[in-house]
């Protein structure tokens, strides 16, 4: 009987005009949780795609071997049926189906055709019981966070006698407290003898939960670490992913901070929807030219809602405050004349309301600027095709061509490509929601490269991140949000994460 429960070896996956894999080797123990890095575009998501049967037998070449025996799956159902269960990244849930039908859709408890509701609603009970989460098993899925959700799709998992669990970027969008409970219920599933592949660019976390690493770079496999043995670090981890040591994790920056450009006073806005609930009350702040100016506070606390009212209003009601720009307060009532009098937002979510996934990167760099590039309502094309070039070349997009599609680059890509579609409408401020969300530690210190550049052509930039390091690191003076209000200010030579921590979490009295 062989030590590991999966054997991938020689593994060869071609797309049109890119090869994804290039004779990629994988070896899981059984129930060892077993992290899998890389940077983005690296083939990790390809490599568990051909595990799961996403892309079936005969559209890859090389072998799988799970408990010793040749695999040849033909869709997912096949891969399912062997207790290998995968969880993308983008969570695979129906919002308006309840837990119980969700944990069961697809593998419905029936008989005859007929839903055995009641068994149904048993074995949701036990399995929420097992991943920790107090739910009800009729609640809807669109009314508990994120972090819940993830715990919906573990439950689903384990409802299918999962023996092999894939976790595609697990905790991307949680905040540190769902992230450390999942991760607890990862090592909890360990002990009860489930295997696990956990894919994730937060290195603390494979440092923490793993007991070995595969890093993958360019399509090909670098090496296999014993996290104990080795003496695994995030250094040894990142040199193996970059290929090189990578010194400074931010760029370094010699500020040149000029007048202010932007200042918010007074700024308070209402929940969309419950009137009654105030979200952001009496905000006071300013940038100035060539400055990066940090936001940091816990989930909840406002960060965005303050990024989206001020950018022409598209979050909140009854929003009342001034807005000034150069001196001079504007009224930025909707998202064209926010963009007119330079503002610009990167959104958390590029891929809801960065991108249109299905069009190429030429179109998209040039969507919110199509008067630059147009007569009389006429686009000019070679204008067009020249601009994209040129942001693909500045930004190092990585792709064949600027026709490619969005929906097939890797995550750090298609951040660029948001941000070369903002840069390019030449905005005096940028703000950046979580620019390096779910991006490997190259991808984040390329995106760390550009924003000390706009920094230095005296843009101003704003940056909201949930990573206090990466706040501390790039952000020359720091706000702290907390309770949707400001609790503090600090200059970077002042800052550190206790700091941070001790303003995110004072109550207000």
């Amino acid at each position: 009987m062989t030590d590991y429960i999966l054997e991938m070896k020689g593994i060869t996956k071609t797309f049109p005009g890119v090869k994804a894999l290039s004779n990629v080797n994988l070896k899981v123990k059984e129930g060892e949780i077993h992290a899998l890095c890389g940077e983005n575009g690296a083939g990790k998501s390809t490599l568990m795609k051909v595990l799961s049967g996403v892309y079936p037998h005969g559209n890859y070449e090389g072998d799988i071997l799970y408990k010793g025996q040749v695999c040849q799956f033909k869709d997912i159902k096949d891969s399912e049926s062997l207790g290998i269960v995968i969880i993308h990244q983008e969570l695979a849930l129906i919002p308006y189906l309840s837990i119980s039908e969700n944990i069961f859709l697809g593998n419905e408890q029936a008989k005859r055709g007929v839903i055995n509701w009641n068994e149904t609603t048993v074995k949701t009970r036990g399995l929420l019981q097992t991943v920790g989460l107090n739910e009800s098993p009729f609640t809807q899925v669109s009314t508990i966070g994120v972090g819940k959700q993830q715990l919906v799709e573990i439950a689903k998992a384990l409802s299918k006698e999962v023996k092999l669990l894939i976790l595609d970027e697990p905790t991307a969008a949680l905040n540190e407290d769902d992230s450390e409970n999942l991760l607890e219920l990862i090592l909890e599933l360990k002990k009860q003898g489930i295997s696990s592949i956990i894919i994730s660019h937060k290195l603390n976390e494979i440092e923490k939960i793993a007991d070995s690493v595969t890093i993958l770079r360019d399509g090909q496999t670098i090496q296999t670490l014993d996290m104990k043995k080795d003496q695994v670090t995030e250094d040894v981890i990142i040199k193996g992913m970059v290929g090189r040591d990578l010194t400074n994790r931010y760029p370094e920056r010699t500020p040149q901070i000029g007048e202010t450009i932007f200042e918010v006073r007074n700024w308070e806005v209402y929940h969309p929807t419950q009137q009654d609930r105030k979200m952001l009350n009496n905000i006071n702040m300013h940038i100035r030219r060539g400055e990066v100016v940090g936001i940091a506070g816990l989930m909840g606390a406002g960060r965005t809602e303050l990024a989206m009212s001020v950018f022409g209003r598209s979050y909140g009601k009854r929003i009342s405050g001034q807005v000034f720009m150069h001196g001079k307060e504007v009224h930025l009532t909707d998202i064209n004349k926010a963009m007119d009098h330079g503002l610009a937002y990167v959104t958390e979510d590029r891929k809801h309301y960065g991108l249109i996934l299905i069009d190429d990167i030429k179109r998209n760099i040039s969507l919110s600027s199509l008067k630059k590039l147009s007569k009389r309502g006429v686009i000019n094309e070679n204008e067009e095709v020249l601009v994209a070039e040129e942001y693909r070349r500045k930004l190092n997009i990585k792709s064949p061509s600027i026709l490619q599609k969005t929906v097939n680059l890797s995550g750090g890509n298609q951040q660029k490509v948001v941000l070369s579609k903002w840069i390019y409408t030449g905005p005096d401020i940028l703000i950046l929601d979580e620019p390096t969300r779910g991006i490997d530690v190259g991808a984040k210190y390329e995106i760390y490269s550009i924003i000390n550049q706009l920094a230095s052509e005296g843009k101003g930039v704003l940056v909201i991140s949930s990573e206090l390091p990466e706040i501390l690191g790039m952000c020359d003076r720091i706000y702290i949000m907390n309770e949707g209000h400001i609790s503090g200010e600090v200059d970077r030579q002042d800052a550190s994460q206790e700091t941070l921590m001790k303003y995110m979490t004072r109550s207000r009295g």
